[in-house]
């Protein structure tokens, strides 16, 4: 595909908030109907966006089995699942069309399915990520400043899933970005997710989390939707309980109402348009 004419559009759209300027920024490429454009040019995109993400997609023909190709680039990097940049385009889908409805989105993990709702909120049914209890290692530990109580991976997500004891510790964390960059590359895992139960009940969430990803230059995500697709199942059988909130304790904050159903995660957040411009440089 060849991207030609005056540019492409791009939006800025804050996922897993109610509010601008909180919750994760995510980039946004509605492209024509046609395939992808040049790998690079997506890359230089998303490098430039400088947001954990940036997504692409395109409309695919009718009886495809979706209803849009996506695809999510970090500045250094492509990966498999997203699920802010995917709450944040069909946020922009819904603006378009102004109709409430489901969205399949074609991806590299599969099928994923987003309802939008009449109220503007929006639900991801995401794949659960399969838990396997991993060794607590010494460098993870160093890196990270805290002694973990367990650790978990995550399967296909990629991601190492750490249980601290409280949620002052998830919140007083400072990692060393280097030596966790270090360690996450060297056992080729995407990023760390630190969790904790809340501090205390009625807060409005049942866990806290951050999210740390230097190997793929996101040292901290402000909110990562896939990540929930681990503290999901996690929480869930720990609280015994199917519905919960999850609390990401970034500096900006977000939130997300998660469901089990089955071996799948139902992501539920609001999102808001902060930026509509274009992308003046075309791509090949």
């Amino acid at each position: 595909m060849t991207i030609e004419g005056p540019g492409v559009r791009i939006r800025v759209i804050d996922a897993f908030t109610g509010e601008p300027f909180t919750g994760n920024p995510a980039g946004v490429c509605l492209l024509e109907a046609g395939g992808w454009p040049d790998e690079s040019w997506m890359r230089r995109v998303a490098a430039e966006m400088r947001h954990s993400e940036t997504a692409f997609a395109y409309p695919l023909p009718d009886g495809d089995g979706a209803d849009w190709a996506l695809r999510w680039f970090t500045p250094a990097a492509e990966v498999d699942l997203c699920g802010h940049a995917t709450l944040a385009t069909a946020h922009a889908l819904h603006a378009d069309s102004g109709r409430a409805g489901t969205i399949r989105f074609s991806s590299r993990s599969g099928i994923l399915l987003a309802h939008t709702h009449g109220g503007g909120s929006i639900t991801l049914d995401f794949p659960a990520a399969r838990l396997a209890t991993v060794p607590v290692a010494s460098a993870l530990t160093e890196a990270l400043g805290a002694s973990p109580e367990a650790a978990f991976g995550t399967g296909d997500l990629g991601d190492v899933l750490v249980v601290v004891r409280d949620e002052a510790t998830v919140r007083a964390l400072e990692p060393d970005l280097a030596a966790l960059a270090q360690w996450t590359r060297a056992e080729n895992v995407r990023g760390v997710i630190v969790t904790a139960p809340a501090a205390e009940p009625g807060t409005g969430y049942d866990y806290v989390s951050r999210f740390f990803a230097p190997a793929v230059d996101v040292d901290e995500d402000p909110f990562t939707g896939s990540a929930h697709t681990a503290l999901a199942p996690y929480w869930s059988r720990r609280l015994d309980s199917t519905e919960l909130v999850g609390l990401q304790a970034s500096a900006r904050g977000g939130t997300a109402r998660t469901a089990i159903a089955g071996e799948r995660v139902h992501l539920t957040g609001g999102a808001v348009t902060v930026l509509d411009g274009t992308v003046l440089a075309a791509g090949g």
